[in-house]
């Protein structure tokens, strides 16, 4: 691992220490490169390294059944060999560009008692390694910036999910001592995500927290041992939207130094373009269209029209209970969300954006696992048209899929619904529905704070206007699907579900934490699924949606045997579904291949070591052997 990465070698080049010209000359024993540079020169490069989220949801999107995709495909048949690199841009920033840069930021602040430069990298160090475990699980962390090891042992996940928390609170306390130091706009120009608010990053740490316990809320001991602390987090944590973790992407379009400038996710970029697409199971919940199955036979039931009318948009009959909405097209049974998170290619002309009854009638296809072919039509990509050309356009895009539209990290909606989340599991049902009809209410709002609506007769933008999506917005809040909910009618399937669709998509990492958890609603015995206990070589059980113990109503995996699924995972997966992504082969298969011999219960260097259930999925310890 390098010392000083390319990033914080040119940083320094632009600017120098506050220092006489006598201490200049002695700062540097390497005349080809920096010794030291200032820790605040590191923060610019540190926060928007955080692009690699994205990255990373081209993996998760697809495993969460957010997205079908046909360029990481086998993601989405939730298998890939160890030969790839792919997945693991977080584990690179992890390591590689936070690493050392992230070190020397926050050894050198605290040595200089600059203790809010020293919590923001703390704290985001907490941030990383939460987030690192809950992909990868067991990790190197003590072994980590050791000089001079070319092999690094592995920690536990359940160790380096204490480790996050730990850095959490050592951040709370740097931010919350005295700083003596004048940095003037050191920190606020360089600090893409609060602009140097130290109460802003007190707050966050306190969200990692709460995300950190949420993923053990499956765990036999988390009422016990977890959920107050969830709570007393949560209390200090978002207040609302303003407090939200963002990270500032400058967009800029064909005039930015460099195309990454822009967003991950705009057309420019062409990152999502005609190779990833809505999947049909975010269609059925978003728009209130999930199936019925006959438990029989596994097939989707055909609806029944009177010749002459029949509907190839509803072609099937819909599950009697849906959870987000249904297709009911008037106001309070209408989710608005839906016309911002996925792509439609109906109005294609941009006109009547005010008008509710052309918005509500909107038609939305969904993919399926590896094609942009549907179970009822072809899906549109994530910009709502047909073309991934920008050649028809300026490329702007639209909601978060624009160029100038920010990184997102974390925000209030996801913090209440981990605590709605808390409290239901504690049986406290009252609490637990105030959380959760804030968490609605709060999406809501961060979901219409990025409409770009538009132009009639164009070609790209949001299709709907900002007064229209309030108008329905409120509507929804205050009707049948979240406003006259009862604390006795709330279920552990609301407040989840409602959570997988504020984490659409840009949440995928954290969706796919409590899909995992809840073991994808597979059906078994005992502690855990296993071969032979939720699945074989050739199919998966699954639990229907009239079972009150499944979560996430109208899911289903691809080996489950239900219509528009009955395919297999790969041999060498066993029948399982993936539960890790694997380290990043150029630093762990090239060179640390004994350190993964050693992982249990499934060895690291194994063919289905993708497979191996981590520690935060497991109602107790990791088992020695399956």
């Amino acid at each position: 691992m390098k010392k000083l990465s390319i990033i914080a070698m040119l940083a320094a080049s632009l600017s120098f220490s506050a220092t006489s010209c006598d201490d200049y000359l002695d700062v540097n024993n390497n005349i080809d490169a920096p010794d030291y540079i200032d820790g605040y020169l590191y923060l610019a490069g540190i926060c928007q390294n955080y692009q690699g989220l994205y990255y990373d949801i081209r993996a998760t999107g697809p495993l969460t059944q957010m997205m079908g995709t046909s360029s990481y495909s086998n993601y989405a048949n939730h298998y890939y060999s160890k030969g790839s690199d792919a997945a693991a841009e977080m584990f690179r920033v992890a390591y590689w560009l936070h690493g050392m840069n992230l070190e020397n930021m926050i050894n050198q602040s605290v040595a200089a008692e600059n203790w809010t430069l020293a919590g923001i990298g703390t704290a985001i160090k907490a941030f990383d390694w939460d987030f690192l475990t809950k992909m990868h699980g067991d990790l190197p962390y003590q072994d980590a910036y050791i000089p001079g090891k070319l092999s690094h042992n592995y920690d536990s996940q359940e160790f380096i999910m204490g480790k996050a928390r730990e850095l959490a609170y050592q951040a709370i306390e740097y931010l919350k001592m005295e700083d003596k130091t004048i940095y003037g706009t050191k920190i606020s120009n360089n600090d893409h995500i609060y602009w140097g608010d130290k109460g802003k990053w007190i707050k966050f740490c306190y969200a990692v927290i709460v995300r950190n316990l949420a993923a053990l809320s499956n765990k036999t001991n988390f009422v016990s041992d977890y959920a107050d602390e969830l709570i007393s987090a949560a209390g200090m944590s978002f207040n609302s939207n303003e407090d939200n973790a963002t990270v500032f992407v400058a967009g800029a379009g064909e005039d930015a130094t460099a195309s990454s400038y822009n967003n991950f996710w705009c057309p420019r970029r062409s990152n999502l373009s005609n190779s990833y697409w809505q999947h049909d199971y975010a269609v059925q919940v978003m728009t209130g269209t999930v199936p019925a199955y006959d438990e029989n036979t596994g097939d989707k039931i055909d609806a029944v029209y009177p010749e002459g009318e029949e509907n190839t948009y509803y072609p099937f009959e819909l599950n009697e209970k849906q959870i987000i909405c249904d297709t009911v097209k008037a106001a309070g049974h209408f989710d608005p969300r839906v016309v911002l998170k996925l792509g439609t290619g109906s109005n294609t002309e941009y006109a009547d954006l005010g008008v509710a009854e052309n918005v509500m009638s909107y038609q939305y296809y969904g993919a399926s696992f590896t094609s942009s072919s549907g179970p009822i039509g072809t899906a549109t990509n994530f910009y709502g048209t047909k073309t991934s050309s920008t050649a028809a356009r300026n490329g702007a895009g639209r909601w978060l899929y624009r160029e100038a539209a920010p990184y997102i990290m974390m925000t209030y909606a996801e913090i209440q619904f981990c605590l709605a989340e808390a409290y239901w599991k504690k049986g406290d049902k009252s609490n637990a529905l105030a959380a959760w009809k804030n968490a609605v209410a709060a999406d809501m709002d961060f979901t219409g704070s990025y409409i770009e609506t538009g132009e009639e007769g164009g070609v790209e933008g949001d299709k709907i206007k900002k007064d229209l999506y309030n108008e329905l917005a409120e509507a929804y809040v205050a009707g049948q699907y979240v406003g006259e909910m009862t604390a006795d009618d709330l279920t552990l399937s609301h407040i989840m579900m409602q959570k997988w669709v504020a984490l659409f998509p840009w949440g995928a990492n954290e969706a796919w934490v409590d899909m995992r958890k809840y073991h994808y609603d597979i059906p078994y015995s005992g502690d855990y699924p296993k071969n032979g206990n939720g699945w074989d070589l050739t199919s998966m059980d699954h639990k229907w949606d009239t079972d009150q113990t499944k979560v996430y109503k109208g899911l289903y995996m691809k080996p489950m045997q239900v219509e528009s699924r009955k395919g297999t995972y790969e041999e060498d997966n066993n029948g399982a579904p993936c539960y890790r992504i694997r380290p990043r082969y150029n630093s762990e298969y090239m060179w640390n291949i004994p350190a993964l011999k050693s992982l249990k219960p499934i060895a690291g260097d194994a063919l289905d070591y993708q497979c191996s259930i981590p520690w935060f999925a497991y109602p107790g310890d990791v088992p020695e052997s399956l």
